[in-house]
């Protein structure tokens, strides 16, 4: 499970450097600033999770079980916070209204931070035992 982990901890982070990149290269011709700012919030979330997984996966004091909850409330977390976010920022870039996934950004953010709570407990649930 360690080496999905980490495996998907970099792709995240690949894909964060390249949508980054797009966006400040790329999107500020054609988005508004605001818009823009919009964006590269998804992109630093995917970052921050990128490097929360590698993290994730490096430690071995975390129960295979809790990784394991953790790297899917992450991925989850990402794909639908940080994916609604790029969708929404390009709104207007393309034919379908994306405005009525509006919902799943917040959703996207309270997988994220269970997967935060997860390490929380269980880092906890360690320092209790010693």
């Amino acid at each position: 499970m360690d080496k999905k982990i980490i495996s998907t901890g970099a792709i995240l982070g690949m894909i964060a450097i390249i949508l980054g990149a797009f966006g400040a290269h790329a999107l500020k011709k054609v988005l508004s600033m605001e818009q823009l700012a919009t964006f590269e919030t998804g992109v630093r979330y995917q970052m921050y999770h990128a490097l929360f997984l590698l993290f994730i996966g490096l430690m071995k004091d975390i129960p295979q079980k809790a990784k394991k909850a953790i790297y899917f409330l992450v991925l989850f977390g990402v794909i639908l916070f940080s994916g609604s976010i790029y969708l929404l920022a390009t709104n207007n870039l393309t034919f379908f209204d994306f405005k009525i996934i509006g919902f799943v950004t917040p959703i996207g953010g309270l997988l994220l931070i269970l997967g935060w709570g997860i390490l929380l407990m269980n880092i906890m649930n360690k320092k209790s035992q010693n």
